[in-house]
C-alpha cells in the first residue's frame, strides 16, 4: 500500500483548491463545530458550506477554534434558492455567520428559484404542499448578480451546484464569467460521465458530494469496491475518495470521527483496471442510483434521474 495526502488542483482562474474538502450538509449544529475544528487540525483546508444547511455560524466557530489562519482555508458557500432576486443578501448572511469578509468560492445552489411566502422563507410551499417555485425565473439574472459579486471582491470565484448540461448550455449563452466549479452528486453508482466530460471541456472543475453514496454507504460494501480496497490494502472509503481524486474531481467527505477524518485525506493511485471497473459499476443491473433527488417536482435536465424525490442537498 502506498498512500499520500491529496494536494490541490487548479481552477481555470489560476487559483488552487484543496483536492479533498469537508462537507457540512446534514451536520447538526451541535456536532459540526467540533468536526470542523478537528478536521482543520488534522490537515483539511477546504470547508464546504451553504446557507440552507443552517449551521454556518457553528462552522465559523469551528474554524476559529481550530487556530488555523483564515487565509489558509478555502471556504465555499452557496446562494440559496429563495434568494435568486437578491444574491447579495444570501451572501452577506453567510459571511456574517461564518465570520469572514470573503469567500473563496460561491455557488448557485440549484437552478431553481423558490418564492418565499408565509409558510417559509427558505423552503416555501403552496397551499397544496408543493414547493413554491417561480418557473419563469431567468437564471441569467441570477448569474449576472454572481458576476457582479465576483467583481466586488467579496468572493474569489463563482460556480454552480446541481446543474445539468442543458442548464449549463443555456447559461453559457450569456455568461461574462463562466462558472469555475459545478458541484454535483457523484460516485460510481452515479458517475455522470457525460456531464463530467462536458465540464472538463469547458474548464469547469467538478466537485463530488455524496462521494461514498447515500445513507448507510451502500457503495462501501459493493464487491468490486471491496476487491479493489483489498488489492491496495486500504479501506473502501479510500478507494471511493481516490476514484475522484485520480480523475481530477474534488470529493467532499463527511465525518465527525477524528480517525476517519484523518484517514479520508489519504489517497491511493488506482490503475487503469481499477478505474474501468469503478466507471462501469453503474452499468450493472440495479447499480445505477441517484441518492439525492429534490422535492421541486420538475425535471432538472439530468439524463440519469433515478427514483422518487428524497432529499434536497
Amino acid at each position: 500500500m502506498t498512500t499520500s495526502q491529496a494536494g490541490s488542483v487548479k481552477l481555470a482562474n489560476g487559483s488552487s483548491i484543496p483536492a479533498i474538502g469537508l462537507g457540512t450538509w446534514q451536520a447538526p449544529p451541535s456536532e459540526v463545530e467540533g468536526a470542523v475544528a478537528t478536521a482543520l487540525r488534522e490537515g483539511y483546508r477546504h470547508i464546504d458550506c451553504a446557507l440552507i444547511y443552517k449551521n454556518e455560524a457553528e462552522v465559523g466557530e469551528g474554524i476559529r477554534q481550530s487556530g488555523i489562519p483564515r487565509e489558509e482555508i478555502f471556504i465555499t458557500s452557496k446562494l440559496w434558492n429563495s434568494f435568486h432576486p437578491n444574491a447579495v443578501e444570501s451572501l452577506n448572511r453567510s459571511l456574517k455567520d461564518l465570520g469572514t469578509d470573503y469567500l473563496d468560492l460561491y455557488l448557485v445552489h440549484w437552478p431553481v428559484r423558490l418564492v418565499p411566502n408565509e409558510s417559509s422563507e427558505l423552503l416555501p410551499v403552496n397551499a397544496d404542499g408543493t414547493r413554491a417555485i417561480d418557473r419563469d425565473w431567468d437564471m441569467g439574472k441570477t448569474w449576472a448578480q454572481m458576476e457582479d459579486i465576483l467583481a466586488s471582491g467579496k468572493v474569489k470565484a463563482i460556480g454552480v451546484c446541481n446543474w445539468s448540461i442543458p442548464y449549463l448550455e443555456q447559461l453559457k449563452k450569456g455568461w461574462r464569467s463562466k462558472p469555475l466549479v459545478n458541484q454535483v452528486e457523484l460516485h460510481p453508482h452515479l458517475p455522470q460521465h457525460e456531464l463530467v466530460e462536458w465540464c472538463k471541456k469547458e474548464g469547469i472543475l467538478v466537485e463530488a458530494y455524496s462521494p461514498l453514496g447515500g445513507a448507510g454507504g451502500p457503495i462501501l460494501s459493493d464487491p468490486d469496491v471491496v476487491s479493489i480496497a483489498e488489492k491496495h490494502n486500504v479501506s473502501p472509503a479510500n478507494v471511493l475518495i481516490s476514484y475522484h481524486v485520480n480523475q481530477g474531481v474534488v470529493p467532499l467527505v463527511k465525518s465527525t470521527s477524528p480517525s476517519r477524518l484523518k484517514s479520508n485525506l489519504q489517497t491511493v493511485s488506482l490503475d487503469e483496471s481499477d478505474m474501468k471497473k469503478l466507471n462501469r459499476l453503474s452499468s450493472q443491473p440495479g447499480k445505477a442510483k441517484r441518492y439525492n433527488t429534490p422535492l421541486f417536482g420538475w425535471d432538472l435536465g439530468f439524463d440519469d434521474w433515478y427514483g422518487p424525490p428524497k432529499k434536497e442537498h
